[in-house]
């Protein structure tokens, strides 16, 4: 067998997107959507007395944005922390304790001097018991004053509303002077950094999709030139829609200006043409075999 059929057996060449195969590309149209949309709402009806915050004002975590009327409970729990905070009941409960055992000793010796009766001593061992029992009640009481205490905190503190998140603050309903209701819509704050897209892909396709793979979102311009983002894929839920067969991905793109609303129509590219590094390759091996040389030489061979 000459060296160039022997060649032509063993050489193989290999197309492939980053050393694997071809990748099928699939787009597909979604919608962009918030990372976090919250509405915030008082749990108990009251006066708003402060509105510390307008539409489009950004907001971080912990921040106060409105707050009702609370002069009234903070009096209530003034007067509570003074309550759960006095010893003056627990000091009084241990000094009679202490009198009543120190009679009880007083009668014993007594009776065992022919001084007392037994049912005097016997009295006196009730009223040290009681005094002990007493002395406990004491200390319950105030930590159930403690525990009102808490529960009054909790209640002013739920008074105001703060940001659970960093985000935009839209949809503010109320103004100064409002009453509002339990359950009643404040005003809504939503997180386009980043955005999500809900992207409903086949079910064929999102097969060979993992978390953490690379997309590409165009998004629309208004040169009429699709600007193309890449993002990545954050969660495949484990249950596709059997209607439409398919399953409703969500990827996620980084938006740290803020430019890009949510609600844009965007096309979502899936596979070899997703992200910026997802480009296509071509190299040639040429797998050796025993004692064969990698490259022919020059000349020709007879067969």
């Amino acid at each position: 067998m000459s060296y160039r059929t022997a060649l032509r057996m063993i050489a193989v060449t290999v197309v492939a997107l980053g050393g694997a195969c071809p990748a099928e590309t699939s787009t597909v149209e979604a919608i962009t959507r918030p990372s976090a949309d919250v509405m915030l709402k008082f749990t108990n009806p009251g006066l708003i007395s402060k509105v510390l915050v307008k539409d489009g004002d950004q907001v971080k975590p912990g921040q106060v944005l409105v707050r009702l009327d609370d002069e009234a409970e903070r009096a209530k729990l003034a007067q509570l922390r003074a309550q759960s905070d006095d010893e003056t009941r627990i000091e009084a409960a241990q000094a009679q304790l202490d009198q009543k055992r120190l009679d009880l000793k007083k009668y014993e010796q007594a009776a065992r001097e022919r001084a007392a009766t037994k049912m005097d001593v016997e009295h006196a061992r009730l009223d040290a018991l009681i005094a002990e029992l007493s002395l406990k009640l004491t200390r319950f009481q105030q930590a159930q004053d403690k525990l009102k205490y808490q529960e009054a905190l909790i209640r002013v503190d739920r008074m105001r509303l703060t940001s659970p998140i960093a985000g935009q603050v839209e949809g503010l309903v109320v103004e100064q002077g409002e009453s509002v209701d339990a359950l009643e819509d404040v005003l809504r704050i939503v997180k386009i950094d980043p955005l999500w897209v809900n992207v409903a892909v086949p079910m064929a396709r999102a097969r060979r999709l993992k978390k953490g793979d690379p997309v590409r979102v165009d998004f629309p311009d208004p040169s009429g030139t699709p600007k193309p983002v890449t993002g990545k894929i954050i969660h495949i839920p484990a249950e596709a829609d059997a209607a439409s067969r398919t399953i409703k991905v969500r990827v996620e793109v980084s938006n740290p200006t803020g430019r890009r609303a949510a609600g844009e129509h965007v096309k979502v590219t899936f596979g070899a043409e997703a992200g910026a590094t997802a480009k296509r390759q071509t190299r040639t091996r040429t797998v050796r075999s025993g004692g064969i040389p990698m490259r022919p030489p020059l000349h020709r061979h007879r067969e």
